[in-house]
């Protein structure tokens, strides 16, 4: 393999990484964000079943006019709200996975185009301060499609909710919870763990 391919590749596959590691603290960063949203969801959930189970009329309330209607408007609004504050994060979460596939799909095409003047030795040889190209480039598409895959799962999740579908409205907050992959995560800390010298190195 040719020196000045190997070293583009090398820088590269350097800038992979750390795109990786600022959008990973990006990412982690927005769904915290997401957390009391889902809260907001779960509690609006519990005023709309509650309002859905009480017979306005046969309480002393009956003498409010249009109150039941006044509530349910509220109610929606605040739905609609929180939904919208969602769906902003989910663009700060889609701008993250952007980010990370561009860069992952930019290294894999560059080794793609140097493919011919590359040798196995070159390609799987580990250093004491730096894995193999072959294990780096493999790290790097497990994490874009981590986030590629994470974020269609959420999108959809979301794109499902409505206001006037309380079952939906419901289960959200919890199916949002079990979309959480902390092992996937952790898996990719554990990849920025093993190329930090390589990251530093020049």
């Amino acid at each position: 393999m040719s020196k000045a391919a190997l070293l583009s590749l090398q820088q590269a596959l350097r800038k992979s990484f750390q795109t990786l590691e600022c959008n990973q603290k990006v990412w982690k960063s927005v769904l915290s964000e997401c957390s009391p949203l889902m809260d907001s969801l779960a509690n609006l959930a519990e005023q709309w079943k509650a309002l859905s189970n009480i017979q306005i009329a046969n309480t002393p309330l009956k003498d409010f006019p249009d109150l039941e209607e006044k509530l349910r408007f509220k109610l929606l609004l605040a739905t609609d709200t929180v939904l919208g504050k969602l769906n902003e994060k989910m663009s700060a979460l889609q701008s993250v996975r952007d980010a990370i596939s561009n860069q992952v799909y930019a290294v894999i095409q560059l080794y793609e185009q140097n493919a011919d003047s590359l040798d196995l030795l070159s390609v799987t040889e580990r250093s004491a301060t730096a894995p193999s190209i072959a294990d780096m480039l493999e790290w790097l598409q497990d994490a874009e499609r981590y986030y590629r895959q994470q974020f269609l799962k959420k999108k959809t999740l979301l794109q499902t909710v409505r206001a006037d579908n309380l079952s939906l409205l419901e289960s959200t907050p919890e199916k949002w919870k079990s979309l959480e992959s902390p092992s996937a995560d952790n898996h990719i800390t554990d990849t920025l763990c093993k190329v930090s010298f390589f990251m530093e190195s020049q």
